[in-house]
C-alpha cells in the first residue's frame, strides 16, 4: 500500500545554514559565520527550487526511496548517477540530498556545517528535537533520517526494556525512508540490532566527521533503494505465481471418464501475460453416456470478463450434471448472466453440443455462437447448420434457443471454437480470415494429417502468422474425435 503523503509546510528554520546546527566547541570564528551567511543565501533558494521539483511525487511514494515502478518482466535496474545514488529521484544533478536528524539536543548533535554528496554539493540537515516534531519535517523530499537511539519513544517510559523502541517507531512512520542509526562509542551489539530491526547502517556518535557521515548518507540511500526494488520484484514474483496458480486452476478438467471420444482443447488468452481470458469452455459425460461439449466468450477480455466466464463455465457444469440441456439450460444460463453482471451491457456468446451415447447424433445449440466444425473421411469438413442460431446470452430478456438435431455419422472430429480465431487478419490489410478461411485451413491441415493436439496447435500458430503477430482477442478451441473401434 502507498504511503501517504506529507503536506507541504514550510521549511522550520532549523535547517542547515539556516540555523545553528552542531557548531564547533567554542562557538563559530568570524569567517564561519560570513560562510554561513552565504550559505544561507543560496540554501534558500535551493529549497525554493527543490520544493517546487518535487511538489507531487510519483506514486504516492516519498521522494528519495524509489520512484521506479518493478516489473515481474522488466527490471533494467535504473543506473547509479555519478552521486552514488540511484537517478530515481535522488542525488540527481538536479536534487539536493537532505538528511532529517532526530535529536532532543541539536546543538550536540555531531553534525558539521560541510557535509557534501558526491557532486560536491551541500546535503541540506533538518533538524527534530523529538518525534512529533520529526513526523511534521518528515516531507517527500527527505532522503535520509540519522536517528539517536538514545531518543524515548512516543508511550514509552524512558526505562523502557526495548532499547530500540524508537528505532521501531520511526521505521513504522517512515517506512520508505533510509534510516541510519546512531548509538555511543563501543555499543557495536546495540548498533547490529538496529541494522537487523530495519535500519541501513549505524554510527558511533563520537566518531563521526562530515566525510564519514555523507559518504554513510548516500550508501543508506542507496541500499534503501535496492532493498526496497528487490523486494518489490519478490512481491511480483510471488503475485505472479499465484496468480497463474490461481487461473490454471479455474481451467477445466473435462469428466469424459468411460467415453471413447479422445479430447483435444487449446487456449490463448488475448490479455498479456494472463493464462485466462474471457473464452471459456468444459465438456462432462452425464451417466446415461450423453456427453455434453460447450464452449463461450464473454464480450471483452479482461480480468472481470474472465472472472465471469469461470462462473458461466461452472453453473453450466452444474446445471448439466443436474439433468437440464438445450433451451431450459440456456436460460438459466442467462439468468445467472444477468445477476452476476456488472454492466447491463454485458453479453456472452454460447455454442453447447450434446452427443448421444452411441456417438452418432447429437443435439446443437447455438447462442450468437459460431456453428462448429465438423470432419469426416467420407467428406469435406464443413460448417454445421446455423440457420436457429439464437441471440447472445443477456441481450433480449424471456429468449428461446431452439436444439437443432445433426447427424455426425460413425467416424468424426468435431471443433469449437471461438471469435478470436476467425477474426484474426490476413497480413496487413484489412481483411479478416473468417470462418470460410477458417474451414479452408483446417481441410489442409487435415489433408497433412494433423489430428488432435497438434491440429488445434497448427491452427492458432497459423492464424497468428496469417495476423502478422499476436491476435488481441481470446482464442479457445475444443475438439472431439470418434474413431470406431475396429
Amino acid at each position: 500500500m502507498p504511503v501517504p503523503v506529507p503536506r507541504q509546510r514550510a521549511i522550520p528554520a532549523v535547517e542547515s545554514g539556516q540555523a545553528q546546527a552542531a557548531p564547533a566547541v567554542g562557538g563559530p570564528s568570524k569567517e564561519d559565520t560570513v560562510r554561513n551567511e552565504a550559505t544561507t543565501a543560496e540554501n534558500r533558494n535551493n529549497t525554493a527550487h527543490d520544493s517546487a521539483l518535487n511538489a507531487t511525487p510519483a506514486d504516492g511514494v516519498h521522494q528519495g526511496v524509489s520512484t521506479t515502478r518493478v516489473s515481474t518482466t522488466d527490471m533494467s535496474t535504473t543506473g547509479v548517477s555519478a552521486t552514488g545514488v540511484s537517478a530515481g529521484g535522488v542525488g540527481t544533478s538536479h536534487t539536493t540530498l537532505t538528511l532529517l536528524l532526530i535529536e532532543d539536543d541539536p546543538t550536540a548533535a555531531p553534525i558539521v556545517h560541510d557535509l557534501l554528496d558526491a557532486d560536491g554539493k551541500p546535503i541540506r540537515v533538518r533538524t527534530a528535537r523529538n518525534l512529533t516534531e520529526a513526523e511534521r519535517l518528515l516531507t517527500h523530499d527527505v532522503h535520509c533520517i540519522l536517528l539517536d537511539l538514545a531518543l524515548p519513544a512516543p508511550g514509552r517510559a524512558v526505562e523502557s526494556d526495548d532499547e530500540l523502541a524508537v528505532l521501531r517507531h520511526v521505521l513504522r512512520l517512515a517506512p520508505r525512508h533510509a534510516v541510519l542509526a546512531l548509538t555511543a562509542s563501543g555499543d557495536a551489539e546495540r548498533g547490529a540490532e538496529a541494522v537487523r530491526v530495519g535500519a541501513q547502517d549505524y554510527l558511533y556518535k563520537d566518531e563521526l566527521d562530515g566525510r564519514l557521515l555523507s559518504r554513510a548518507i548516500r550508501y543508506a540511500v542507496e541500499r534503501k533503494r535496492s532493498d526496497t526494488a528487490e523486494r518489490r520484484l519478490a512481491e511480483g514474483k510471488l503475485r505472479a505465481q499465484e496468480n497463474a496458480r490461481l487461473e490454471r486452476g479455474l481451467l477445466p478438467t473435462p469428466l469424459l471418464e468411460g467415453s471413447p471420444l479422445r479430447f483435444a482443447a487449446r487456449y490463448r488468452p488475448g490479455r498479456s501475460r494472463a493464462l485466462l481470458g474471457g473464452d471459456f469452455y468444459d465438456t462432462v459425460r452425464t451417466p446415461d453416456g450423453t456427453v455434453h461439449a460447450m464452449i463461450g466468450d464473454v464480450c471483452g477480455h479482461g480480468p472481470d470478463e474472465a472472472a465471469l466466464g469461470v462462473e458461466l463455465r461452472i453453473a453450466w457444469r452444474a446445471l448439466t450434471l443436474a439433468g437440464l440441456c438445450g433451451d431450459e439450460l440456456l436460460n438459466t444460463l442467462q439468468q445467472v448472466l444477468e445477476h452476476e453482471r456488472d454492466d447491463d451491457e454485458i453479453f456472452a456468446t454460447l455454442c453447447t453440443v450434446d452427443i448421444a451415447p452411441d456417438g452418432r447424433r447429437a443435439g446443437l445449440c447455438l447462442a450468437g455462437h459460431p456453428a462448429p466444425l465438423i470432419a469426416r473421411p467420407d467428406r469435406p469438413a464443413r460448417l454445421l447448420p446455423y440457420d436457429n442460431n439464437g441471440p447472445a446470452l443477456g441481450l433480449l430478456p424471456g429468449a428461446r434457443w431452439p436444439r437443432m438435431q445433426v447427424e455426425l455419422g460413425a467416424e468424426w472430429s468435431l471443433m469449437l471454437y471461438t471469435d478470436g480465431l476467425i477474426e484474426g487478419r490476413i497480413g496487413e490489410g484489412r481483411e479478416r480470415l473468417g470462418q470460410d478461411g477458417m474451414v479452408e485451413m483446417i481441410r489442409r491441415q487435415l489433408a497433412e494429417g494433423l489430428s488432435g493436439e497438434a491440429l488445434l496447435r497448427a491452427a492458432v500458430n497459423e492464424v497468428r502468422e496469417l495476423n502478422g503477430g499476436e491476435l488481441t482477442d481470446d482464442v479457445a478451441l475444443v475438439l472431439l474425435d470418434r474413431v470406431p473401434v475396429p
